[in-house]
């Protein structure tokens, strides 16, 4: 099939996706206020396997096709790092919220971009690591390391976006040998088998209503990667990745409105650093790859 560049459309689904992952982000926090986060993630990844394994069984080959991978340690490892990172995330989220976890978070592309050199080999010039050490200076902002009302919890989500960093890494460097729809399935199946070892240890009961939130979660978790996939097969990744930051913007409105958290100054200003140097990060990589 030829790539298509509808840059309009790949926009508008990228929005969408920003907004479904902020509903994600907000159901996530409410089941993980009530019940053992390990639980939620475990529910959460039954059904992304089960949708992985559905669609592994259609392609040609079947399962065994889909499966089959010369470097099973690095896509299990993989699969781990992505369901450790959300259970770091999902309680970020209940323990400071939505907009000071997600104001964070979002510098996760500048560490995929500081680290690509010295893992993938990647040559990374002085203008991004000028702009690095911007996104850093609004990280440092935002969790106000100098102040006596430094939260020591306010960590979990810099943890979050390194682990979420590194994964993208290691998938970048499994595409190298194996297929997107590949890495696709070990991420679904080694992910919920690791939650699977864990999360029945911490079984809880849960309410109808929240069996509801439950049901939610797992269909828009489906959801959202369905409209980012259909996203990049639409347009250019360099031209819709910016609009990624609207997760950010939904974050926030969520976590005001339905958790009436409080939006502080210094997240407003250590956000817009971190979001000005990851589009500009955007921008150098479009740059090079049209000389290239």
């Amino acid at each position: 099939m030829s790539q298509q560049n509808n840059i309009p459309t790949g926009i508008a689904l990228m929005l969408l996706a920003t907004v479904i992952f902020a509903l994600q982000d907000g159901i996530s926090r409410h089941l993980a206020g009530a019940y053992n986060t390990y639980m939620v993630v475990m529910i959460r990844y039954w059904f992304f396997a089960a949708f992985v394994v559905s669609l592994a069984a259609r392609r040609s080959g079947g399962l065994a096709a889909v499966a089959r991978t010369d470097q099973p340690g690095l896509q299990i490892l993989r699969g781990l790092l992505l369901a450790t990172e959300v259970c770091v995330a999902v309680y970020g989220f209940t323990i400071l919220g939505l907009i000071d976890s997600m104001a964070v978070f979002i510098c996760y592309p500048l560490i995929i971009a500081a680290l690509s050199g010295p893992i993938l080999g990647e040559q990374v010039g002085w203008r991004r690591w000028m702009a690095i050490v911007i996104g850093c200076i609004g990280v440092l902002i935002i969790l106000q390391p100098g102040q006596g009302v430094f939260n020591i919890w306010a960590i979990i989500p810099l943890i979050s976006a390194l682990m979420f960093a590194l994964y993208g890494l290691l998938t970048r460097y499994a595409a190298r040998r194996d297929s997107a729809e590949t890495s696709f399935f070990w991420t679904g199946v080694a992910g919920a088998a690791a939650m699977t070892c864990i999360g029945l240890w911490f079984w809880q009961p849960m309410s109808p209503l929240d069996w509801g939130w439950m049901a939610t979660l797992c269909v828009s978790g489906v959801l959202g990667h369905w409209v980012l996939i259909k996203c990049y097969e639409m347009a250019e990744a360099s031209a819709v990745q910016p609009f990624a930051y609207f997760h950010l913007l939904w974050s926030a409105i969520v976590g005001i409105v339905v958790f009436n958290e409080h939006l502080r100054t210094s997240v407003v200003i250590g956000a817009a650093l971190i979001v000005a140097a990851g589009l500009f990060t955007l921008w150098r990589e479009r740059a090079q790859g049209r000389s290239r």
